[in-house]
């Protein structure tokens, strides 16, 4: 029979093996936020069922693969919107929407305003028309808007 702490320090290294493989998951959705979202393939990657991927995802990360990926797409949206140097349905393309529609609900339910609401007001709050990001992955200081 095994010693009790055998036992717990066998179940914590499993544990922070499944947290490295819901990591580079994690990694893999932030680095193709613009591409389609394929759990099937995430869970090839790391050995898992698509399902089983899923939950212990929203067990780690307190959400879903794929409203993680939606948050992080309306966040580099929300950067382009600053920097002013595209249309809004031109960011909405860029960061992986295929209708513009579709951009326009998803930001509006997770920022509380449309895109084109979002960027007037970030000029507005500034005084000034938004300026360029830097390769657009810039993030700056949220504006407090009123």
């Amino acid at each position: 029979m095994c010693h009790p702490a055998w036992g717990r320090a066998l179940a914590q290294d499993q544990r922070l093996k499944d947290l490295v493989r819901l990591r580079r998951v994690r990694d893999r959705i932030d680095r193709a936020y613009a591409q389609p979202l394929n759990m099937e393939a995430l869970a090839r990657r790391v050995n898992w069922p698509a399902g089983h991927l899923s939950r212990q995802f929203r067990l780690a990360y307190g959400q879903s693969p794929y409203a993680f990926l939606m948050t992080r797409r309306v966040e580099r949206a929300k950067a382009l919107l600053r920097g002013g140097d595209l249309t809004v349905a031109e960011i909405g393309f860029l960061v992986g929407y295929s209708s513009q529609g579709v951009f326009r609900t998803r930001f509006t339910e997770l920022v509380g305003m449309t895109p084109g609401a979002y960027r007037f007001g970030v000029a507005a709050a500034t005084g000034t028309p938004p300026i360029p990001v830097r390769n657009g992955e810039a993030f700056l200081a949220e504006p407090e808007l009123a």
